[in-house]
């Protein structure tokens, strides 16, 4: 089995590429090979385009079984847990459109695009995976993605109340978007790092965020392949 883990920054992931590291043959820089299976980390950066073409490269290379997306997100709803680490079911591009005074109109009310034209069903990206094929074991929660990160009282309640997610990262639409292209299996993980509101750096768990993310990735890999 091949299987691609990815993150915007290597910081997401770095805690499993330790951990795997002490057990696991490094056959060449961050790919490893137990067992039969193939394990490779790539870091593909920040935002939707760095996301589309590093991952987009990757995909073309080499055939994957399976591609992980993992790293940390904004959460809106403040039922989550702060350090919880969740299954992105869908995700959608938030902020792709144009604005006409305090209204907001996406690129498919546009008409610049189609709302079911593949890979997008009703303007989603969904993970048409089960959770019995994944195995994640997680809670599955709604995403949105923004090149800017929400930081405005108002702009939090008209994305809340427009698409009534859960999660927002600068990633995970891109992501979705190219597997579903590629029509390769995949997995979206992002662990809430804070709740979304004027930036208040005090209430991040961020360190709490990632060494729950990255006990779930291993534990993931692990049973994927036996390490």
């Amino acid at each position: 089995m091949k299987i691609l883990v990815t993150a915007a920054t290597g910081a997401e992931m770095a805690l499993s590429i330790k951990h795997i590291a002490a057990s696991v043959r490094e056959e060449n820089p961050m790919v490893f090979r137990t067992k039969g299976h193939e394990i490779v980390f790539a870091v593909t950066e920040v935002g939707m385009v760095a996301t589309a073409y590093h991952l987009t490269r990757l995909l073309a290379a080499v055939k994957y079984d399976l591609v992980i997306q993992v790293g940390i997100a904004g959460s809106f709803d403040r039922n989550i847990p702060l350090g919880d680490t969740c299954l992105v079911r869908s995700d959608r591009f938030a902020d792709m459109g144009a604005e006409d005074g305090e209204t907001y109109i996406d690129v498919f009310d546009l008409g610049l695009a189609d709302a079911n034209e593949r890979p997008f069903t009703d303007k989603i990206l969904e993970n048409p995976y089960r959770e019995d094929q994944l195995g994640t074991g997680l809670k599955e929660v709604k995403a949105i993605t923004m090149n800017t990160v929400t930081g405005h009282e108002a702009t939090a309640k008209r994305l809340d109340g427009a698409y009534g997610c859960e999660l927002e990262s600068m990633e995970g639409a891109a992501f979705h978007y190219v597997c579903l292209q590629e029509q390769v299996m995949f997995v979206q993980v992002r662990a809430v790092s804070n709740y979304i509101e004027q930036r208040n750096r005090a209430g991040w768990r961020i360190d709490e965020a990632l060494a729950n993310l990255n006990g779930w990735l291993v534990r993931y890999l692990t049973a994927k392949t036996m390490l």
